[in-house]
């Protein structure tokens, strides 16, 4: 798994597999918050679906790279002993309600920003302000003092297959048995639906999956050192966490951020994550300049600017909390098999349909 590849490479890959990112999210109207709004609102399940089918070729994606040697889905954030339960549901509920309030979560803020809309770049701003804050601002401390305080440690991992093997089962068994049932469970259960089966709604499931695996290989294999020259320990080039990092996006705005403001410190770099928030918005504005789609737009009233301050708060908030968003805990993670992604994309669509549900019977109630 040791790799010649250099740090720039590493970086222009990342930039390349975001670029596909958001011009197919662009293309395909993929949209994690509006998959749940459109189930809540007109029982409509065909955004889910094809989020549901981007989980599942990704973990099928990943399951093949990880069997095959070529990463160590082990070496991720989202597969640590340390289970923070609290976190993911206190987290996820709360990026679920913000998205919602934000009309888009972290990535389709960045997919917003390509096609002009001034609006979402007031939320990048705010939610990477209240993301650095999380992570090392006076949040950080709530933080880490009352959330991450609640913790079960599971000395084998929390991935699934992890814990079957704890209960007895052998691991190869284990593996695949946890790979099939969800990653093969959840691409079945959209494949199968024919009214599913558009060019739009396969494109954006599988053309999303694939490249949460590409970024996996990016950085797992591609960037993976097994024993730097500076540290004498193994690294993963070019990553904010030093670990093995596919496509997530709310500490990422925040470290762009940094490096904005920080630029003449040479200790600052640019990393996986950055290169990733600029690679999803150059995709989307090149889609939607080829598609003329491309229009300036800004709020419309104070409430609505309020609106999108609060949600862009909360998703900054929530995102660091749950170490997380709908790609990073949601596609990402869930692609590890790790049970507290699980329960962060859970949470997630729980927050966003409680808060739906809510806009609702406010609007019917001033009706």
């Amino acid at each position: 798994m040791d790799s010649d590849v250099s740090p720039n490479t590493v970086l222009w890959l990342s930039f390349a597999v975001s670029f596909m990112f958001g011009a197919i999210a662009q293309k395909t109207h993929f949209c994690t918050m509006g998959a749940v709004s459109d189930i809540v609102n007109m029982r409509d399940w065909g955004r889910m679906r094809m989020w549901l089918l981007a989980i599942g070729v990704a973990i099928l994606g990943s399951a093949a790279l990880h069997a095959a040697g070529l990463i160590d889905l082990g070496k991720s954030i989202y597969r640590t002993p340390n289970f923070t339960w609290l976190s993911y549901i206190v987290g996820g509920l709360t990026f679920g309600i913000g998205m919602v309030l934000a009309s888009g979560c972290g990535s389709k803020t960045l997919i917003r920003i390509g096609t002009g809309n001034l609006k979402s770049v007031v939320v990048f701003l705010v939610l990477g302000l209240v993301a650095y804050m999380t992570m090392r601002g006076f949040l950080g401390y709530f933080r880490v003092n009352v959330l991450e305080k609640v913790a079960l440690t599971l000395p084998a991992g929390q991935d699934l297959p992890a814990l079957l093997t704890a209960a007895g089962m052998a691991p190869q068994t284990a593996f695949l048995l946890a790979v099939i049932a969800i990653g093969g469970g959840l691409t079945a259960f959209s494949l199968l639906k024919r009214d599913f089966w558009t060019v739009d709604n396969l494109l954006g499931g599988l053309g999303v999956g694939l490249a949460v695996v590409a970024a996996w290989y990016v950085s797992g294999h591609l960037g993976y050192v097994a024993e730097h020259p500076e540290t004498l320990e193994e690294a993963f080039l070019a990553t904010n966490s030093g670990r093995m990092e596919s496509l997530t996006f709310v500490a990422p705005q925040a470290y762009a951020l940094e490096l904005l403001m920080l630029w003449s410190d040479t200790s600052r770099k640019l990393t996986i994550g950055i290169a990733s928030v600029l690679g999803v918005i150059a995709g989307s504005a090149c889609w939607a300049l080829i598609t003329r789609s491309f229009r300036w737009e800004g709020f419309a009233s104070v409430e609505d600017t309020a609106s999108h301050l609060i949600g862009a708060a909360l998703m900054g908030f929530g995102g660091v909390i749950a170490m997380g968003c709908t790609v990073g805990q949601g596609i990402s993670g869930f692609s590890t098999l790790a049970v507290g992604s699980i329960i962060t994309f859970l949470a997630i669509v729980a927050g966003a349909a409680a808060m739906l549900k809510f806009q609702y019977w406010r609007l019917m109630r001033e009706a």
